[in-house]
Protein backbone atom coordinates (compact mmCIF):
# COMPACT_ATOMS: atom_id res chain seq x y z
CA UNK A 1 0.00 0.00 0.00
CA UNK A 2 1.17 3.49 -0.87
CA UNK A 3 -1.42 5.52 1.04
CA UNK A 4 -3.81 5.16 3.96
CA UNK A 5 -7.03 7.14 3.55
CA UNK A 6 -8.69 7.43 6.97
CA UNK A 7 -12.35 8.44 6.82
CA UNK A 8 -13.52 9.36 10.31
CA UNK A 9 -16.92 8.65 11.80
CA UNK A 10 -18.72 6.63 14.43
CA UNK A 11 -20.00 3.11 13.73
CA UNK A 12 -23.67 2.24 14.09
CA UNK A 13 -27.00 3.18 12.52
CA UNK A 14 -27.65 5.86 15.15
CA UNK A 15 -24.69 7.87 13.82
CA UNK A 16 -25.40 7.59 10.09
CA UNK A 17 -25.68 10.96 8.34
CA UNK A 18 -24.53 12.90 11.42
CA UNK A 19 -22.03 15.76 11.38
CA UNK A 20 -19.28 13.61 12.93
CA UNK A 21 -19.69 11.05 10.12
CA UNK A 22 -18.59 13.23 7.22
CA UNK A 23 -15.55 10.97 6.80
CA UNK A 24 -17.71 7.85 6.53
CA UNK A 25 -19.87 9.66 3.96
CA UNK A 26 -16.73 10.43 1.92
CA UNK A 27 -15.64 6.77 2.09
CA UNK A 28 -19.08 5.70 0.87
CA UNK A 29 -18.95 8.25 -1.96
CA UNK A 30 -15.51 6.99 -3.02
CA UNK A 31 -16.68 3.36 -2.85
CA UNK A 32 -19.68 4.16 -5.06
CA UNK A 33 -17.60 6.09 -7.60
CA UNK A 34 -14.87 3.48 -7.85
CA UNK A 35 -17.18 0.47 -7.51
CA UNK A 36 -15.28 -0.92 -4.52
CA UNK A 37 -16.38 -2.28 -1.18
CA UNK A 38 -15.14 -0.96 2.14
CA UNK A 39 -16.40 -3.86 4.20
CA UNK A 40 -13.51 -6.07 5.31
CA UNK A 41 -13.11 -5.91 9.08
CA UNK A 42 -9.36 -5.42 9.59
CA UNK A 43 -7.24 -3.19 11.82
CA UNK A 44 -10.29 -2.37 13.99
CA UNK A 45 -11.79 -0.74 10.88
CA UNK A 46 -13.80 -1.52 7.78
CA UNK A 47 -11.28 -1.57 4.95
CA UNK A 48 -11.16 -1.60 1.17
CA UNK A 49 -8.61 -0.87 -1.53
CA UNK A 50 -8.68 1.54 -4.44
CA UNK A 51 -6.15 2.61 -7.05
CA UNK A 52 -5.62 6.31 -7.65
CA UNK A 53 -3.12 7.52 -10.21
CA UNK A 54 -1.11 4.31 -9.97
CA UNK A 55 -1.09 4.48 -6.15
CA UNK A 56 -2.51 1.67 -4.02
CA UNK A 57 -4.75 3.22 -1.36
CA UNK A 58 -6.12 1.44 1.70
CA UNK A 59 -9.37 3.17 2.68
CA UNK A 60 -10.52 2.66 6.26
CA UNK A 61 -13.55 3.57 8.33
CA UNK A 62 -12.43 3.05 11.96
CA UNK A 63 -14.93 1.06 13.99
CA UNK A 64 -13.54 2.19 17.36
CA UNK A 65 -15.66 5.33 17.80
CA UNK A 66 -14.23 8.74 17.09
CA UNK A 67 -12.09 9.30 20.17
CA UNK A 68 -10.15 6.03 19.59
CA UNK A 69 -9.63 6.37 15.81
CA UNK A 70 -5.85 6.38 16.21
CA UNK A 71 -5.90 2.68 17.15
CA UNK A 72 -7.10 1.69 13.68
CA UNK A 73 -4.74 4.15 12.00
CA UNK A 74 -1.72 2.80 13.87
CA UNK A 75 -2.64 -0.83 13.15
CA UNK A 76 -3.30 -0.32 9.43
CA UNK A 77 -0.43 2.09 8.82
CA UNK A 78 2.00 -0.02 10.82
CA UNK A 79 1.04 -3.26 9.10
CA UNK A 80 1.54 -1.74 5.63
CA UNK A 81 4.53 0.43 6.68
CA UNK A 82 2.84 3.55 5.34
CA UNK A 83 4.82 6.72 6.07
CA UNK A 84 2.94 9.30 8.16
CA UNK A 85 2.94 11.83 5.34
CA UNK A 86 0.91 9.28 3.35
CA UNK A 87 -1.77 8.97 6.03
CA UNK A 88 -4.58 11.19 4.76
CA UNK A 89 -7.51 11.89 7.10
CA UNK A 90 -10.98 13.18 6.20
CA UNK A 91 -12.91 14.60 9.16
CA UNK A 92 -15.61 17.05 10.15
CA UNK A 93 -14.80 20.55 11.42
CA UNK A 94 -17.19 22.66 13.50
CA UNK A 95 -15.10 25.81 13.05
CA UNK A 96 -15.61 25.85 9.28
CA UNK A 97 -18.90 26.95 7.73
CA UNK A 98 -21.09 24.17 6.38
CA UNK A 99 -19.62 22.71 3.21
CA UNK A 100 -16.28 24.55 3.25
CA UNK A 101 -13.09 22.46 2.88
CA UNK A 102 -9.72 23.06 4.50
CA UNK A 103 -6.74 20.99 3.42
CA UNK A 104 -3.55 21.00 5.46
CA UNK A 105 -0.26 19.07 5.35
CA UNK A 106 -0.25 18.84 9.16
CA UNK A 107 -1.07 20.75 12.30
CA UNK A 108 -2.99 20.58 15.53
CA UNK A 109 -6.16 18.61 16.19
CA UNK A 110 -8.13 21.84 16.58
CA UNK A 111 -10.22 20.27 19.35
CA UNK A 112 -11.24 17.26 17.23
CA UNK A 113 -11.04 14.13 19.39
CA UNK A 114 -10.51 11.77 16.46
CA UNK A 115 -7.55 13.81 15.20
CA UNK A 116 -6.19 14.12 18.77
CA UNK A 117 -6.17 10.34 19.09
CA UNK A 118 -4.53 9.85 15.69
CA UNK A 119 -1.81 12.37 16.62
CA UNK A 120 -1.27 10.52 19.92
CA UNK A 121 -0.96 7.13 18.21
CA UNK A 122 1.27 8.34 15.36
CA UNK A 123 3.38 10.51 17.64
CA UNK A 124 3.17 13.41 15.19
CA UNK A 125 0.71 15.92 13.78
CA UNK A 126 2.52 15.98 10.44
CA UNK A 127 0.08 14.07 8.26
CA UNK A 128 -2.28 15.55 5.65
CA UNK A 129 -5.93 16.09 6.42
CA UNK A 130 -9.07 17.31 4.74
CA UNK A 131 -11.52 18.98 7.07
CA UNK A 132 -15.11 19.41 5.96
CA UNK A 133 -17.09 22.20 7.57
CA UNK A 134 -20.23 21.18 9.44
CA UNK A 135 -20.81 24.58 11.05
CA UNK A 136 -21.21 25.32 14.74
CA UNK A 137 -24.32 25.47 16.89
CA UNK A 138 -25.95 28.91 16.88
CA UNK A 139 -26.45 28.97 20.63
CA UNK A 140 -23.27 28.98 22.79
CA UNK A 141 -24.87 26.78 25.48
CA UNK A 142 -25.62 23.98 23.01
CA UNK A 143 -23.61 20.86 23.91
CA UNK A 144 -20.99 20.19 21.23
CA UNK A 145 -21.41 16.40 21.49
CA UNK A 146 -25.11 16.80 20.72
CA UNK A 147 -24.22 19.01 17.76
CA UNK A 148 -21.66 16.70 16.14
CA UNK A 149 -23.82 13.61 16.68
CA UNK A 150 -26.86 15.46 15.34
CA UNK A 151 -28.28 14.94 11.87
CA UNK A 152 -28.25 17.43 9.05
CA UNK A 153 -31.49 19.09 7.96
CA UNK A 154 -32.79 18.37 4.45
CA UNK A 155 -31.61 21.80 3.31
CA UNK A 156 -28.13 21.16 4.75
CA UNK A 157 -27.87 17.71 3.11
CA UNK A 158 -27.64 19.20 -0.39
CA UNK A 159 -24.61 21.29 0.71
CA UNK A 160 -23.15 18.32 2.59
CA UNK A 161 -23.42 15.96 -0.39
CA UNK A 162 -21.63 18.48 -2.60
CA UNK A 163 -18.92 19.00 0.04
CA UNK A 164 -18.43 15.25 0.46
CA UNK A 165 -17.94 14.92 -3.30
CA UNK A 166 -15.37 17.71 -3.22
CA UNK A 167 -13.61 16.08 -0.25
CA UNK A 168 -13.25 12.87 -2.28
CA UNK A 169 -11.94 14.88 -5.24
CA UNK A 170 -9.49 16.64 -2.92
CA UNK A 171 -8.30 13.33 -1.41
CA UNK A 172 -7.66 11.88 -4.87
CA UNK A 173 -5.83 15.08 -5.81
CA UNK A 174 -3.56 14.83 -2.73
CA UNK A 175 -2.79 11.19 -3.55
CA UNK A 176 -2.24 11.71 -7.28
CA UNK A 177 -0.47 15.07 -7.02
CA UNK A 178 0.31 16.63 -3.64
CA UNK A 179 -1.17 18.63 -0.77
CA UNK A 180 -0.23 21.99 -2.30
CA UNK A 181 -2.09 21.25 -5.54
CA UNK A 182 -5.18 20.15 -3.60
CA UNK A 183 -5.02 23.29 -1.43
CA UNK A 184 -4.86 25.50 -4.52
CA UNK A 185 -7.87 23.77 -6.05
CA UNK A 186 -10.11 23.09 -3.04
CA UNK A 187 -9.34 25.41 -0.09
Amino acid sequence: MDWLLVCLGNPGKEYEATRHNIGFMAADELAERENIKINKLKYRALAGEVRAGGQRVLVIKPQTYMNLSGEAVKLAGGFHKIPQDHVLVISDDVVLPLGKLRIRAGGSAGGHNGLKNIIAHLGTDQFPRIRVGVGAPEHPDYEMIDWVTGRFSQAEMKIVQEAVGKAVDAALCVIQNDVQTAQNLFN
